[in-house]
């Protein structure tokens, strides 16, 4: 399998998931502005959505949508629990987060990347701290997303909140948040990514 990815960005939360799996695997990197991959490649004749992730599969396949493929990893390692069974309660519980992640939090960073308007920004502020602060209260009651084991959630978890200083949020205020970052981020396969995409 081969993932790309844009270092820092989400598909960092794939990159951390392939990690924890165990799983081979290979990384290139994505111009997002030239669309040109490191190899030289035309990134949108592999993703025509030209963003990352993508994940081409030893099959030729190629997985787009960062949850989809971090499911379809934990789906490849079942031993790793990274996610539950498709038949579990908990792997609703699990797509849940995964999709308040990405619309509530995710994308309410895009004003921010985006150089979006003070209005679109300052609205877009007030729902994110509104989330957070959401966050902060699950978190408070157990270590991970899911309880008391590590799942592809708290991979994009943790990408998520690691882009808050460069938008001003003070993960200071919720002690929570900042210890679940402390906690994720100092798992092995954490590093490993980080390492490999020298943000670390």
């Amino acid at each position: 399998m081969k993932l790309f990815y844009k270092a820092g960005a989400c598909s960092l939360a794939s990159h951390i998931a392939l990690a924890e799996s165990g799983l081979p695997f290979e990384i290139e990197a994505v111009d997002l502005k030239t669309k040109i991959t490191a190899s030289g490649a035309d990134f949108t004749q592999i993703n025509a959505k030209g963003y990352v992730p993508a994940l081409v599969l030893d099959s030729g396949e190629v997985l787009t949508e960062g949850p989809a493929i971090m499911q379809y990893v934990a789906d490849q390692a079942p031993a790793k629990h990274l996610a539950p069974l498709a038949d579990a309660m908990s792997r609703y519980r699990l797509q849940g987060w995964l999709t308040f992640i990405g619309t509530e939090l995710h994308k309410n960073c895009t004003p921010f990347f985006a150089n979006g308007s003070a209005d679109w920004k300052a609205t877009a502020m007030s729902r994110l701290e509104q989330r957070l602060g959401y966050v902060a209260q699950q978190l408070a009651k157990q270590p991970y997303l899911l309880g008391e084991e590590f799942s592809i959630g708290d991979a994009y978890l943790f990408v998520v909140l690691s882009w808050m200083p460069h938008i001003d949020v003070d993960l200071g205020k919720w002690p929570e948040l900042a210890a679940f970052q402390a906690r994720v981020g100092a798992r092995p396969a954490v590093q490993a990514a980080l390492k490999a995409e020298g943000l670390a």
